[in-house]
């Protein structure tokens, strides 16, 4: 059965084509731009098509009382927003009061949260190194916000999966998007195609642990979307290491998301769940050999084993 194809950005997505290889920075930049640049360098010398962010409008996003929490925060995090000017002058004076002790939830949410100017930067730093980019959007207003860059795709999380006023405010841009799955149901994902459409849609399967242990990937439901919904399907993996990732592009998925980070030992939540700049080499390269040994599906006999075949074959033989 052929399966319809998604474009973004130039590149085909779907049975046939090469894999689009998306490389997750997310939030692992800690909100500094410096740390954004060597991120997509290292995307960009790995050989992917693109690379990724989130937005967030962070009081939209998070409720008053969750950014009032406590939280530990990097004194090098907080310093790095202070000086790009991403902190309220309140905060700053209480963090510089504090010695950078008295941290809370929403002081990190801010700190890592780029604006215009920094977007306007990657922007312009990701045409020059050929990558495409975008960003799964978390709120409404965060999409109106990127639509001002004209992102090839919209990404929707899969903590997204089911804000139905998010959904209809991604398709009414129409542009291509790409649907995370984890943590949700196959009831739940319908509703999300329905409000989603399925003419620029590509599906990914995705687990929403972190980092994901190799019982709990699930390959298998690859093929499974791909039957019951009819779009290109792909794959968004959480797990340590690079191999599963590979078995999922040998298992039909169209396009395979990996967070990236500089070291895995870097502060972050999602630092442990990611691949280093050699790992993510070592996955495209990897994926493109594949590509080259898959082939077509039809047996023949190739002009290199003719020699072969008239010094070994045995016709007759008793």
């Amino acid at each position: 059965m052929a399966y319809p194809k998604v474009t973004i950005g130039g590149h085909t997505i779907g049975d046939g084509n090469p894999v689009f290889v998306i490389a997750e920075i997310g939030i692992n930049h800690n909100g500094d731009v410096a740390i954004a640049k060597k991120l997509i360098d290292a995307a960009a010398a790995a050989g992917v098509q693109a690379v990724k962010f989130q937005k967030r409008t962070v009081p939209v996003v998070y409720t008053a009382e969750e950014l009032a929490r406590p939280r530990e925060v990097p004194a090098s995090v907080l310093v790095a927003a202070i000086r790009r000017g991403a902190l309220s002058k309140d905060a700053e004076q209480r963090l510089v009061a504090s010695h950078f002790r008295e941290a809370t939830n929403g002081d990190l949410k801010w700190a890592l949260e780029f604006g215009e100017k920094e977007y306007a930067e990657i922007d312009r730093y990701a045409k020059e190194k050929g990558l495409l980019w975008f960003a799964s959007p978390w709120d409404e207003g965060s999409v109106d916000f990127l639509e001002a860059f004209s992102p090839p795709a919209y990404k929707v999380a899969s903590a997204s999966l089911t804000d139905d006023g998010l959904l209809r405010r991604i398709r009414a841009k129409g542009r291509p998007v790409i649907l995370s799955t984890g943590m949700s149901t196959l009831a739940e994902i319908d509703h999300a195609v329905e409000i989603l459409g399925k003419e620029r849609l590509v599906i990914m399967q995705c687990v929403s642990t972190y980092p994901a242990e190799l019982e709990e990937l699930n390959l298998s439901v690859i093929p499974v979307l791909r039957e019951r919904y009819g779009v290109p399907v792909g794959y968004s993996g959480h797990e340590r290491g690079i191999y599963t990732s590979l078995c999922a592009a040998a298992m039909g998925a169209a396009a395979v998301e990996r967070h990236i980070t500089l070291d895995r030992t870097m502060w972050g939540t999602d630092q442990a769940a990611s691949v280093e700049p050699k790992g993510l080499e070592l996955l495209v390269r990897e994926i493109r050999n594949f590509e080259k040994a898959r082939g077509d599906g039809v047996k023949r006999v190739l002009d290199s084993e003719i020699p072969v075949l008239k010094k070994l074959r045995r016709v007759g033989a008793k």
